[in-house]
């Protein structure tokens, strides 16, 4: 069957805050003890009013203008009337028809080789509290069920993605670049495990059959906290929506948009509820908390305190240090102090390519054994871009470059490195390159003696022998320069 898939996305960000949005509680994931993170405000008692966190605001604003988003002088909040357990106020404060930014856009690129990124809309981007949290006996037990209200009023961000999106690795990518500007912006940690970074689903198929597309029924799948969960969730509705309209030939608008949850560990979507629509929630500004206006002064001053965009950042860092399109995007995955750490070692050792090896490879090796972020790595960026250097300059090999690395790591934390330290590393250790040809000429007439057989194969065009050589060559002669002991057996030999 011929069709397209029709995704849109609809993510909630909670911010970065050290209070909630419209109280003084406290903003923090605290699942050991429920309901301690709470007031009047936030629970919604009468003759409580709430008044707005500035810094929620600007952090909004700053991932509004991130995201090539209009920012207009002026929004207001607005009351979203429905009733769960969770949500104790019986309504929520939001934005609805004049939300802080609109008319944005994000790229995207599935395939990290594609020079062809996707630009995927946003429709909006608006600012709201967020509800509690329900828990529920799932073992069959019948226990009652069970409300936290610590999460209630936190600053939540909801991203709402126009539907441009044709796949679920697409989905997949779109949510894994979002989170990473996020991080980048420093707006959330986007700890999906603790939901701060949840997504909703939109996906409907376009049956092109007899020169038409015929759109079926749209399916919201609620909270995925994974971009597993995310991909997964999407290619089963997907096939689960095709075998409904060949069985039904339902359309859109001919039944009721539905809303329908993920079970992870089956693989399945299952039916929660009929979907409401705006006017079901009935919507009015709240009377509690007075609009907002924004300045160009005060857009002009985020501008000046936001970082450059991973993607410039990716894009940047295959220009300037010649790297793959593979090792940029690794390294700026990282996250923005990592990508930093790189940057400045490759600026010290004069070699991008070098600096994207040693980086990527020996020093997230060791952060990943120490379980620690690169903040609390050992070795400043200039003392391995001094090593690096050394490296490219030939006064040591790429083997004592890692034998010196790891007499580093054992230094005092508390002691400073300096170039002399290095120096005298390699002393201590003779790791020097050697530049005496004449040592070296014994050595290796010595080695080509002991072993006639190598020798001979090697004149025979058999270039493997040369490694055994060249490994007996290196024991004898500390700081010998694999690719001049190499030339020098080839001569030997030849002769």
């Amino acid at each position: 069957m011929d069709y397209t898939v029709i995704i849109g996305l609809e993510v909630h960000v909670q911010l970065l805050t050290e209070s909630k949005i419209f109280c003084g509680c406290a903003n923090r994931f605290n699942p050991d003890q429920p309901n301690t993170q709470t007031c009047p405000v936030c629970l919604g008692l009468p003759g409580s009013l709430p008044v707005m966190n500035q810094q929620a605001f600007r952090l909004s604003v700053k991932t509004g203008m991130a995201l090539n988003c209009d920012i207009p002088p002026f929004t207001k909040w607005d009351r979203k009337q429905y009733y769960y357990p969770d949500l104790p106020k019986n309504y929520q404060i939001s934005q609805y028809d004049l939300p802080f930014s609109q008319d944005g856009w994000l790229e995207i690129a599935v395939d990290p080789e594609n020079d062809h990124p996707r630009k995927i809309g946003i429709i909006r981007a608006h600012l709201e509290e967020d509800a509690g949290k329900n828990m529920h006996d799932e073992s069959g037990g019948g226990a009652d069920s069970q409300v936290d209200l610590n999460r209630t009023g936190t600053p939540l961000l909801e991203i709402v993605s126009e539907p441009d999106l044709r796949s679920a690795a697409e989905a997949k990518a779109y949510l894994q670049e979002l989170k990473l500007l996020l991080n980048y912006l420093e707006v959330s940690d986007c700890n999906m495990q603790e939901g701060s970074l949840r997504c909703d689903a939109n996906v409907n198929l376009h049956i092109h059959q007899e020169g038409k597309n015929i759109p079926t029924p749209i399916v919201e799948v609620k909270n995925l906290n994974s971009f597993r969960g995310v991909e997964m969730a999407i290619d089963y509705e997907i096939e689960r929506q095709l075998q409904e309209w060949e069985a039904t030939g339902k359309k859109l608008g001919e039944v009721a948009k539905e809303t329908r949850g993920w079970d992870a560990d089956r693989g399945v979507t299952f039916a929660q509820r009929g979907k409401e629509e705006a006017s079901d929630y009935r919507y009015f500004p709240d009377p509690d908390l007075v609009p907002v206006t924004v300045s160009e002064e005060f857009l002009e001053e985020i501008r000046s305190e936001t970082c450059e965009f991973p993607a410039d950042r990716r894009a940047r860092f295959r220009e300037a240090y010649d790297l793959s399109h593979y090792d940029a995007a690794v390294i700026i995955e990282q996250g923005r102090t990592f990508a930093d750490y790189f940057e400045d070692v490759a600026k010290h050792c004069g070699d991008g390519k070098q600096a994207a090896n040693w980086v990527t490879q020996d020093v997230q090796r060791e952060l990943n054994e120490r379980h620690i972020g690169i903040a609390e790595f050992p070795i400043h960026s200039s003392v391995l871009g001094d090593v690096l250097s050394r490296i490219g300059k030939k006064e040591i090999t790429t083997k004592s470059g890692r034998e010196v690395f790891a007499e580093l790591l054992k230094a005092d934390p508390n002691e400073i490195i300096t170039t002399e330290h290095i120096h005298e590393i390699i002393q201590a250790k003779d790791l020097a390159i050697v530049s005496d040809t004449g040592q070296l000429e014994g050595v290796i007439a010595a080695v080509i003696e002991k072993n006639p057989k190598a020798a001979e194969d090697l004149r025979g065009g058999k270039q493997a022998a040369a490694g055994p050589l060249i490994g007996q060559v290196m024991r004898e002669v500390k700081g010998a320069d694999p690719q001049t002991v190499r030339q020098m057996i080839l001569d030997a030999v030849g002769q």
